[in-house]
């Protein structure tokens, strides 16, 4: 890496730390200009500088994600995808199976869980 093209790119970049949403979108701007290109190792350095910029302001502004049950994930898929409790009897084995795995009084098995993940096409993960 040349320090001096380097320091050249810093002035006319000028990155700082992310303070206000004006300067995120400005560095962001930067970010994405780069990342489209094919990038000399002096803009490789510029690039991760970037990004550690970008995800120090993410992580102090945006707000957490608090992590879903399977019952709330189940019932947001069947919702996005017009799905009533009936249309899962056959991974449930009953309707009276579903019910109970809505009404929060029984919890998914590993099997049904399988099943949910392959039918929506998500890990498995939500569901356990």
């Amino acid at each position: 890496m040349n320090k001096n093209i380097y320091g050249q790119l810093l002035s006319e970049t000028v990155p700082v730390v992310i303070t206000n949403k004006r300067e995120y979108k400005r560095i962001e701007g930067l970010f994405a200009k780069l990342f489209k290109k094919k990038r000399s190792p002096e803009e490789d350095k510029l690039f991760d500088l970037f990004a550690n910029l970008l995800e120090n302001y993410e992580q102090k502004t945006l707000q957490k994600i608090k992590p879903s049950t399977p019952l709330k994930t189940l019932k947001f898929l069947m919702t996005e995808n017009n799905l009533k409790q009936v249309d899962l009897a056959e991974i449930f084995s009953t309707q009276s199976v579903v019910s109970e795995v809505m009404s929060g009084k029984r919890k998914v098995t590993l099997n049904q869980a399988k099943k949910l993940a392959k039918r929506f096409k998500v890990s498995i993960e939500l569901f356990v």
